[in-house]
């Protein structure tokens, strides 16, 4: 019985795509660019651990895979495109932003400073939607627990925030590093 219906499947729905396979490309393509801008702009901070390249790549296969595979496409050919798409741009961005300085700006944010010699910096805080509780919350972290040891802190472009303290010790000016 299995193997009955197996035979009868039409494998002409199950590989011939039914939407014209350049617009299942410009959609990745429109859908993933989209998505990367946002991302950067908005969630920097979000991110944490997890580049948000990393993140993205992989909810858009999922998605571009569960539409393929579950037959929200007609086809396992559209979605296997779309898949493809996703994984382009996630290399041609790297690629791009390993070329060329100025895409690698986009792709791979400098480090903005939030803290210099103990002194938050408020403009950079309010930019980014961070509170004191919130940086605090992430120098205790780091086993700081008074922001005047604090030389600097940074949020770095991977979303993580650095911090940057004075060696303990007479007359020292050098500083240990650490982040989360």
């Amino acid at each position: 019985m299995l193997l009955a219906g197996f035979l009868n499947m039409d494998w002409r729905e199950v590989f011939l795509p039914s939407t014209p396979l350049l617009e299942v490309f410009l959609r990745g393509t429109v859908m993933y660019l989209l998505l990367f801008v946002l991302l950067r702009t908005i969630l920097k901070r979000q991110a944490g651990t997890v580049a948000i390249t990393d993140l993205l790549v992989l909810v858009l296969i999922a998605d571009a895979a569960q539409n393929g595979m579950a037959g929200d496409y007609t086809s396992i050919t559209e979605g296997v495109l779309l898949a493809a798409t996703i994984i382009f741009w996630s290399f041609a961005l790297d690629w791009l932003g390993y070329r060329f300085h100025r895409i690698q700006r986009l792709v791979h944010p400098s480090a903005l400073p939030l803290v210099k010699n103990g002194q938050i910096i408020h403009k950079n805080m309010r930019r980014e939607l961070i509170t004191e509780e919130e940086l605090m919350s992430h120098i205790r972290q780091q086993g700081v627990d008074d922001l005047s040891q604090v030389r600097e802190a940074y949020l770095e472009g991977d979303g993580r925030i650095s911090v940057v303290t004075y060696q303990k010790g007479p007359g020292s000016n050098s500083s240990q590093r650490r982040g989360t």
